[in-house]
């Protein structure tokens, strides 16, 4: 089980760091991908109206790269209440102190303020709540694996966590500790260098244009010690350009670290033949996207379906949990 907050368009970040892994796995694993708007409205709630809009995007990423509904299940996280309940029950044995010590808690709040205090300040009880939701969105469907990018790590560890605390607390083995699965290339940094990010508007999309493509390559980070036209360059100090190359083109390596290195070529040629490398890479992806696009019915059936299959294993998971916890069934009164 994996999931992606509903924000804007993804990137190839997001496609090296995750999206790989989910193709990959869906025949081989019960695959469950959520579009988990709740988790948008921790930190864009000023922006809900924008959420239909964003679940059609992210949906068209999903399917243009490879996700395909006849073998996983694609499903809107705001479809299946029965998360929400679940999140309910896990947060009355989660200990607070947990939460706030989380790594991927703490990374969102450094967004909301340069000061700390401040931040703090900004965090609304859902955004609190964060970590324990995405633990409810993995333990609904009983994951065992968790295909995420590498700046999910941590939050990981929360969830097994969680699943631990509650298998001891009532005596059972029901929740899996589930585990993350990382592609080759777990991070991909941002045009600047930093981690990409749609918030930092450092990144390239999937869906981007070949021209749009080729101008934000050409504002990548590169060797920040080569000055001159003339300098050698170093491959193992070329910030972005390099493990961009290492991602979309490694037959090239070879060829990119020569020249590079014996200053055959400047950084700027460098580039362009990298935005030609990213664009020949992600072509047959943009094609399938633009075809999606002109058919939003046949997308909506198949989150609609999703929803439904998606709902079903939710209902039966929490169903048990109930009965674990020993919770009153209302439906035997």
């Amino acid at each position: 089980m994996s999931g992606m907050r509903p924000t804007g368009r993804l990137h190839i970040g997001h496609y090296f760091g995750a999206l790989l892994n989910w193709v990959k796995f869906q025949s081989s694993y019960d695959s469950y991908f959520s579009i988990v708007d709740w988790h948008a409205l921790t930190t864009k709630y000023q922006q809900s109206r924008e959420l239909r809009q964003h679940i059609g995007e992210i949906a068209l990423d999903w399917l243009c790269v490879g996700i395909d509904p006849d073998v996983a299940t694609i499903y809107v996280q705001s479809a299946v209440p029965e998360i929400a309940e679940l999140h309910l029950l896990l947060s009355m044995i989660t200990p607070h102190n947990w939460v706030e010590r989380d790594p991927t808690l703490k990374d969102v709040v450094k967004m909301l303020a340069a000061n700390e205090s401040e931040a703090w300040e900004k965090v609304t009880y859902g955004l609190l709540g964060y970590p324990v939701l995405m633990t409810a969105d993995i333990l609904a469907f009983r994951g065992e694996l968790v295909p995420v990018g590498k700046d999910q790590e941590a939050h990981l560890e929360f969830s097994r966590d969680v699943a631990r605390r509650f298998n001891h607390m009532y005596g059972v083995d029901y929740f899996p500790e589930p585990k993350p699965e990382f592609t080759e290339t777990p991070l991909l940094k941002g045009i600047d260098g930093q981690k990409m990010g749609k918030s930092y508007n450092n990144d390239i999309k999937i869906a981007d244009t070949s021209d749009d493509t080729l101008k934000r390559i050409k504002q990548m980070v590169t060797d920040r010690t080569r000055i001159a036209r003339a300098d050698p360059g170093h491959v193992d100090l070329c910030e972005v350009p390099w493990p961009t190359y290492l991602a979309v083109a490694p037959q090239l390596r070879p060829t990119v670290q020569d020249e590079c290195e014996s200053a055959v070529i400047g950084c700027v040629q460098c580039k362009t033949r990298l935005a030609d490398a990213v664009n020949e890479f992600f072509g047959k992806f943009r094609e399938k996207r633009e075809q999606l696009a002109k058919d939003p019915e046949t997308v909506n059936k198949i989150l609609k379906h999703g929803n439904t299959k998606a709902r079903k294993v939710a209902a039966q998971t929490l169903k048990d949990v109930r009965e674990i916890m020993g919770m009153v069934s209302w439906e035997s009164f």
